[in-house]
C-alpha cells in the first residue's frame, strides 16, 4: 500500500555550519526522492488537499505527473493556479493547509506536498519549461500597486485573461515581502524569487519600480490621467508595531521589518556590501511568529548571541514548527513566558538591557489562546545591546489617505469584500493591505479572487 511507505525527508545543512552563513537550509528533493514521495499519494477521489489550498492547486494531478517522471507536465499543472511554485514550496504553511488536510495524516504522516511543489518549481526553472503562454490582448489596462504575492498572483491571472498589466512597486526591486521580508537562507533571491518574477514578466506584465503610489502618483491619477480600467491595491502591510514601553527610542531598538529589509535588500549578509546594519553582541527578539524566527536566525548569522522573548509558552508560538525547530538547532535561546516592560539604556542613548517580568497562562482569550498573566514580584533584567520588535505589522495609510472614498477599518486595513471589491468602483484590494499581516499563499489567493472580479467588472463596464 502506498500509505505504508515512510515519508521522504528532505536533506538539510548541518545546523552548526548553516548558522554561520546564508546558504539555503534545505537542499530539496532529488528526482528520485521526489518520485518516491509521490508514490505515497493515494489519489483521493475528493482531494481535501485541494480544498485546503488557498489557490486551489491541482495537487493530485501534479503529484501523479511526478510519479510518472513527467516533471514538465507537473509544472504546467501547478502553473494553472499558481505563479510562484518554487516560492510556495518553501514558505507556505503546508502543515495547516494542504498537508494538514491530507488523509494520510489521520493515522500517519501526510504526503510532503510542499517539498514536491518546490521540486517541480525548481526543476521547471532549471530546465526552462514554458508553463504558460501569452494571451492575445483584449485592449484593456489594469494597474497593480505592489509587486508582492497578491500583486503577482493578480497580475498573472489578468495577463492570462488578455489584459495589459502594469505593476507599480515602491522599492527598487520587485517581490515585496518575498524580496525584503524573508531571509536568503529560507528563500534565495536570485535563484528563486527573481526567476519566478521573470516568468510573470514573460506573460507581458510590466513592472515599474521606485513608484510610491500616494506620492509619485495617486490611485485617481492612474484611473483618470493614465486611463487604467481598474486598479488593484496589493501594497501589503509594512508599518511595524511597537510595544509602547519606556526606552523604545534608544539606539539599538529596531522593527523586524527594518532589520530584515536591510539584511535582504541591502545584502547585509554579503561581506562585499557596506550595509548600515548593527547587530551588537547580544540580541533580543520580541515576538513568536515566523518574522521573529527570521529576524533571530538572521541576527545569529550576522554574529550575535540571540534570544527570543515571548510572553506565552512554546505551545502557543504562532511560528511554524519547522522554523522553531530550525532556530533551536541553530542555537537560538527561547525565553518563554517572559514579557518586556522596559528597555534599558546608557547615558549616550544606546540599549544596554531588557527588563522583563515572568508570566503564567490564564484563561483563553477571544482567539482561544490562553491569556498570559503577570507573576507578582518576578521582574528581572538581562543584558542586550539590540532589541528587535517582531510584533506584527499594519498597512501603511498613505494610499488610503490619498484616495477619497476608499474605506478602511480601525486597524488601517482597506475594506474589501471576498472578491476584493472596495468602496470605490473600479478599485480592488487584497492580501495584507486588506487582511493585515498574513501568509504568502493567502495573499496569492486574494490576488486571484480579485483578478476574476476585475475581469467581470471591466466586461460589465464595457
Amino acid at each position: 500500500m502506498a500509505n505504508k511507505i515512510p515519508r521522504t525527508q528532505a536533506r538539510e545543512r548541518d545546523p552548526k555550519v548553516r548558522a554561520t552563513n546564508f546558504e539555503e537550509v534545505c537542499f530539496g528533493y532529488s528526482p528520485n526522492e521526489a518520485t518516491l514521495e509521490s508514490t505515497r499519494c493515494i489519489q483521493c477521489k475528493n482531494p481535501r488537499c485541494v480544498a485546503a489550498c488557498p489557490v486551489s492547486v491541482k495537487i493530485p494531478q501534479f503529484i501523479q505527473c511526478v510519479k510518472e517522471n513527467r516533471f514538465a507536465d507537473a509544472a504546467k499543472a501547478i502553473a494553472a493556479d499558481s505563479s510562484l511554485p518554487a516560492v510556495c514550496g518553501r514558505v507556505c504553511p503546508q502543515e495547516s493547509q494542504c498537508e494538514g488536510a491530507c488523509v494520510l495524516g489521520v493515522k500517519g504522516e501526510p504526503v510532503n506536498i510542499g517539498k514536491l511543489e518546490r521540486f517541480v518549481g525548481d526543476w521547471a526553472m532549471d530546465n526552462n519549461v514554458e508553463t504558460v503562454k501569452k494571451t492575445n490582448p483584449n485592449g484593456k489596462h489594469v494597474a497593480i500597486i505592489g509587486s508582492g504575492p497578491a500583486g503577482l498572483a493578480c497580475a498573472t491571472d489578468l495577463a492570462k485573461f488578455g489584459y495589459y498589466v502594469k505593476i507599480f512597486e515602491a522599492l527598487h526591486k520587485p517581490g515585496g515581502v518575498l524580496e525584503y521580508g524573508i531571509p536568503e537562507f529560507r528563500l534565495p533571491k536570485e535563484r528563486v524569487v527573481k526567476r519566478e518574477i521573470d516568468n510573470v514578466r514573460k506573460l507581458g506584465v510590466e513592472i515599474e519600480t521606485d513608484v510610491v503610489v500616494g506620492r509619485t502618483v495617486t490611485v485617481d491619477g492612474l484611473m483618470d490621467d493614465e486611463k487604467f480600467d481598474a486598479v488593484f491595491i496589493g501594497s501589503g502591510a509594512g508599518l511595524p508595531k511597537f510595544m509602547g514601553i519606556p526606552g523604545e527610542n534608544f539606539n539599538g531598538v529596531v522593527s523586524a521589518n527594518e532589520f530584515l529589509t536591510r539584511a535582504n535588500l541591502m545584502k547585509a549578509y554579503d561581506s562585499d556590501y557596506d550595509t548600515p546594519i548593527y547587530v551588537g553582541s547580544n540580541v533580543a527578539v520580541v515576538g513568536g511568529g515566523n518574522v521573529a524566527m527570521d529576524a533571530a536566525r538572521t541576527a545569529k548569522r550576522l554574529g550575535a548571541n540571540v534570544s527570543i522573548v515571548y510572553r506565552r509558552s512554546e505551545k502557543e508560538l504562532p511560528a511554524r514548527a519547522e522554523e522553531v525547530h530550525h532556530a533551536k538547532e541553530e542555537g537560538i535561546d527561547f525565553k518563554m513566558l517572559t514579557n518586556p516592560t522596559t528597555i534599558l539604556g546608557n547615558d549616550i542613548g544606546w540599549v544596554t538591557g531588557l527588563r522583563c517580568v515572568r508570566m503564567e497562562l490564564g484563561e483563553p482569550d477571544a482567539s482561544g489562546r490562553r491569556s498570559p498573566v503577570e507573576l507578582k514580584d518576578s521582574e528581572f533584567d538581562f543584558p542586550t545591546d539590540v532589541v528587535i520588535m517582531a510584533l506584527g505589522t499594519s498597512p501603511n495609510p498613505l494610499i488610503k489617505d490619498t484616495t477619497p472614498g476608499l474605506e478602511s477599518n480601525k486597524r488601517g486595513c482597506i475594506v474589501a469584500n471576498e472578491q476584493g471589491a472596495t468602496t470605490r468602483p473600479g478599485i480592488f484590494a487584497g492580501g495584507d493591505a486588506v487582511s493585515g499581516a498574513a501568509t504568502v499563499i493567502l495573499a496569492m489567493g486574494a490576488g486571484r479572487a480579485a483578478a476574476k472580479a476585475i475581469d467581470e467588472y471591466v466586461k460589465l463596464k464595457s
